[in-house]
């Protein structure tokens, strides 16, 4: 696992790695307004969807320290809640653990929900350490007894990106682990590189073997490398299994199934959003043009060519081989598979009790939320 940290809960503020400085600078923001882990969150100094949600849920716990000074806590409170959700719309763990602190926070006096929201944030970040692990278990237990294994990845799941050892990175690690890699392929992912920035950051700290690539050598990879897999997380996966996850996961999954090489996604189960019937209803961020007008801070292209830079692309479920989960993995076909795998969640809640996250995803079953169908979806 690698020795950098996302985050940390310091008492009075929350210490986030700056990753749009990795891997030149290790620097460190010390957050005591809510406001600047917003723009954290909003600028990528912390990214990957269960790290966004655990800070989210700190987030949350130093508004309501700033709300406690206003004259309607409660108002100030819940308003404070959507500008933290409203940093990065695509991440549903950032709405998800929002959610969870706002329930918490309605279930107390205005003035005494401090400490169970401490709690609340504690645990949701302990939750995401145990899930991460759980992922890489049930992810490496695909290739049982298999050795020299292959493996491409896209962006960013290690431990930069969540609490613990990461999703689909956290399955690269369990693997390593396990004596079964022989090399990991990472994107570098443009436009804004984390796979070369912090994946391959990551892998070399973890000591996994490991190989950089451009993104359009990823065919040719595929081809020339016999690639066993492909392994990629989620931000928001709909109830039909459809995926949205970084820009370039799509074209990845086109290029997989043309090389019949199993594609999947790895990501907790609260990554799920049952309010959404397919891919087609998932709104999607689009980013800062000079993210690709630029390279390394000094423009690569004329200064007002157009462009288009959206941060996420969304991944037909037909082209998913399996999406590895903390509880399990689940396999083709999907909606039955989901309705299945819901069904038995809720009568195991009823007899045992689930995490929030679990509840959470449950409880969007059947739900209908407003979403901006975005216009030039590729599916």
């Amino acid at each position: 696992m690698s020795a950098l940290r996302s985050l940390a809960w310091e008492g009075e503020s929350l210490r986030l790695l700056d990753q749009t400085k990795l891997p030149t600078e290790i620097t460190y923001l010390s957050c005591r307004d809510y406001r600047e882990v917003a723009d954290a969150i909003r600028i990528l100094a912390v990214r990957g969807a269960p790290a966004i949600g655990v800070a989210a849920a700190y987030a949350v716990l130093l508004a309501y320290r700033e709300c406690l000074l206003s004259s309607d806590i409660s108002a100030a409170f819940h308003q404070a809640c959507q500008e933290i959700s409203a940093a990065r719309p695509t991440a549903v763990n950032l709405s998800w653990a929002v959610s969870e602190m706002e329930k918490v926070f309605d279930r107390y006096p205005a003035k005494e929900a401090g400490n169970a929201l401490l709690a609340k944030a504690r645990d949701i970040e302990a939750e995401d350490i145990h899930t991460c692990r759980s992922i890489g278990e049930n992810g490496a237990d695909l290739f049982q007894g298999r050795k020299g294994l292959r493996i491409l990845t896209h962006c960013n799941t290690g431990a930069l990106a969540t609490a613990g050892i990461g999703t689909a990175f956290g399955v690269l690690s369990v693997l390593h682990e396990r004596g079964a890699i022989e090399c990991v392929y990472a994107d570098e992912t443009r436009p804004l590189l984390q796979g070369s920035r912090l994946t391959a950051t990551e892998l070399m700290e973890g000591h996994i073997p490991c190989c950089l690539i451009s993104d359009t050598m990823s065919a040719s990879v595929m081809r020339d490398k016999k690639i066993d897999a492909i392994i990629v997380g989620a931000d928001r996966i709909a109830a039909n299994g459809d995926t949205a996850n970084k820009i370039g996961t799509y074209g990845l999954a086109v290029m997989a199934a043309y090389h019949h090489i199993p594609f999947y996604i790895a990501a907790p189960f609260s990554t799920f959003d049952f309010s959404i019937a397919s891919g087609k209803e998932i709104v999607i961020e689009e980013r800062d043009p000079d993210e690709v007008r630029k390279f390394a801070g000094v423009y690569s292209a004329p200064k007002d060519v157009p462009v288009y830079n959206p941060a996420f692309d969304v991944t037909p479920s037909s082209l998913i081989a399996g999406i590895i989960t903390e509880k399990g993995v689940l396999k083709a076909p999907y909606e039955a598979a989901i309705e299945k795998y819901k069904k038995e969640l809720a009568a195991k809640s009823r007899k045992e009790g689930l995490s929030a996250a679990t509840r959470h995803s449950l409880d969007m079953c059947g739900k209908t939320v407003t979403t901006i169908p975005h216009s030039s979806f590729p599916i």
